[in-house]
């Protein structure tokens, strides 16, 4: 098994000379005196080091051991504790937070890079800082001053941990159903009981304090989603000095025993009158608890990228190394009794293809990246409505595109592997069982693609689409004169042609058949990525194709040919799944309950 070293060479190149990050932070005031190149390139460096060397060696031993309850405590794999403190002590779970309460305030596109190098050495450990950096985000948008500075500090420090509880064992996509309550104690605080499942690091070793983010609803609140409000509530209380107190009631009352991410805990959580505290708006929990779910999401099909690129490296590494037959064209190694598997069209297809994804979906989540920073440090109230229209647009296709990807990729890599894929050792299927999870946490993909055709295309009645189809074409126009794009330009344009032709086709068949985003859902999403990764890979051999020429090392070279082989071998693929998507809904709908 190959071990993980973070792509330094490919991070930089997406993030400072396909999408030039530092000059789009120093056009923004907010950003400018915050984050320079030397700044962020330091920050890569380091991560790079923590990720590579300290985080990627426990993966495999953390697999190995799992997390173990006993009586309500949790214990973590060995090396786990020592690991997040150097996280802590790195200051990289406030990499992204407020700097008025701790944090370091850098933008998304230099963050992004941070979390695919967490999430590709060592996903189970990685959540930790993912979600306390997500509680953070809730915390800071929507908690009251005196919320903030109580807990701020302690979570962007990694000192305290933050969890996310909103699942139950009767109801998951359908809050609206919880049964958790919290009753008002006449003294600004909550009482809460009820149980939640499926909760991540929720319970633990690693930090003095875990304080959980709860969904609950409210004696009078009203029936359905619209009566859900948003608690704090810690593991241990915190007095008015900011020591911690006595010990909440609540407790972790088992682990799930789980296909993957076994160093992390999944836990069953039981709420016998814990005390909380409002964060936000009576009844508006799930605006609230939504800000911290869409930086989830986003980091959740990071995490699906970071898989991805962990199963190149392995198969990568393998494809070169192992021997077996003859090139078609006659033997490589003629004093060896057979040539490397990299030799046979069908190992480089599969290779290929995953670097197709894994290039193509960093450059995405930059892209991604990017508008978030429009929108959070932009002070032109135009830029910033589009770049929050683009970010409510593209959030889900990221999840699910990037994720059902990062799973499908790992199986390659499994694939090229071959027998010893399947064998513990080599460790390709630990990524396998990993990575499944991506595509069903913090909202399953089929609820994203629903999300992305239902919500956000249609409820939009294509507005939203149109923010991206205008930056799409607007490239485009713009490249027109460019001689290195003169292969890609014709099939990106008919790539986005297509893909405008099918919205229009699905918001006119929603006019009168309710059943037709969902049935559009899933096969538009796979739609939207593939003419999404297009776009990126056009960007990509803008950027590579000035220093392509007599480059020795093979890395911007290898750029061009693999945007040729995406466009030429991948993006084809959009042609079937639009036609399935111009079909309608009718021959998933007609079938009787005893047709299945």
């Amino acid at each position: 098994m190959a071990d993980y070293k973070a792509p330094l060479q490919e991070i930089r190149f997406v993030m400072n000379e396909v999408f030039d990050a530092p000059s789009l932070w120093a056009s923004m005031p907010r950003l400018a005196d915050r984050v320079d190149p030397d700044t962020a390139d330091a920050i890569v460096e380091e991560a790079g080091k923590v990720t590579t060397n300290v985080i990627a060696p426990l993966n495999r031993e953390g697999d190995e051991q799992g997390c173990q309850w006993n009586n309500g405590e949790v214990t973590t794999p060995e090396g786990f504790r020592e690991a997040y403190q150097t996280i802590v002590e790195g200051g990289w779970n406030g990499l992204g937070g407020n700097p008025d309460f701790g944090g370091m305030g850098m933008p998304k596109t230099l963050v992004v890079q941070f979390e695919e190098m967490l999430q590709a050495s060592n996903m189970a450990l990685g959540l930790a800082p993912m979600l306390t950096a997500g509680a953070c985000l809730a915390l800071d948008a929507h908690g009251s001053e005196a919320l903030k500075e109580k807990y701020l500090p302690n979570l962007y420090s990694g000192v305290w941990s933050g969890s996310m509880d909103l699942t139950e064992p009767h109801c998951g996509t359908d809050l609206g159903i919880m049964r958790t309550r919290a009753e008002p104690q006449g003294d600004g605080s909550y009482r809460l009981t009820g149980t939640k499942i499926f909760i991540t690091w929720g319970e633990h070793d690693m930090a003095e304090n875990i304080v959980h983010f709860v969904l609950a609803k409210l004696p009078d609140a009203p029936k359905g989603p619209k009566g859900i409000s948003l608690f704090l509530v810690p593991k241990f209380l915190v007095n008015d000095d900011g020591s911690l107190g006595e010990r909440n009631e609540f407790s972790c009352g088992s682990l799930e025993k789980k296909m993957g991410i076994k160093g992390s805990a999944t836990c069953v959580m039981n709420f016998d009158g814990a005390k909380g505290w409002l964060v936000g708006e009576e009844n508006k929990g799930l605006a609230a608890m939504f800000t911290m779910m869409n930086y989830e999401r986003l980091g959740v099909g990071i995490q699906g990228l970071a898989a991805a690129e962990a199963s190149l490296q392995s198969a990568r590494e393998y494809a070169f190394e192992r021997t077996q037959s003859r090139a078609p064209t006659g033997a490589r190694n003629p004093d060896k009794a057979a040539d490397p598997l990299v030799v046979h069209p069908d190992v480089r297809r599969m290779l290929l293809t995953m670097k197709g994804y894994v290039e193509g979906g960093r450059a995405f989540s930059t892209y991604v990246g990017q508008w978030l920073d429009i929108a959070k440090f932009s002070d032109n109230d135009d830029d910033r409505k589009k770049a929050e229209g683009l970010v409510a647009l593209l959030t889900p296709v990221a999840k699910a595109f990037l994720t059902d990807r990062g799973f499908d990729m790992c199986v390659v890599g499994q694939q090229v592997f071959g027998g010893h894929g399947y064998i513990r050792e080599w460790g390709q299927e630990q990524l396998v069982r990993d990575a499944r999870i991506t595509q069903i946490y913090e909202g399953a993909n089929g609820i994203q693609a629903l999300d992305l055709m239902a919500r956000k295309v249609v409820g939009s009645q294509g507005k939203l689409y149109e923010l991206f189809a205008e930056d799409m074409a607007a490239f485009i126009e713009e490249e027109q004169a460019n001689p290195a794009l003169e292969p890609f330009l014709s099939p990106l344009a008919a790539a986005l042609e297509r893909l405008s032709d099918v919205t229009d086709q699905v918001l006119e068949q929603a006019k009168d058949d309710p059943d037709a985003p969902g049935a559009a859902s899933a096969d538009y999403t796979n739609l939207f990525g593939m003419t999404a990764l297009a776009f990126m890979w056009a960007k990509i051999v803008v950027a590579a194709a000035p220093k392509a020429e007599g480059d020795s090392s093979g890395f911007y070279s290898g750029k061009l040919k693999t945007a040729q082989f995406y466009f030429q071998r991948m993006l084809p693929q959009a042609v079937a799944l639009a036609e399935s998507v111009r079909s309608g809904s009718g021959s998933m709908m007609k079938h009787a309950d005893n047709e299945f």
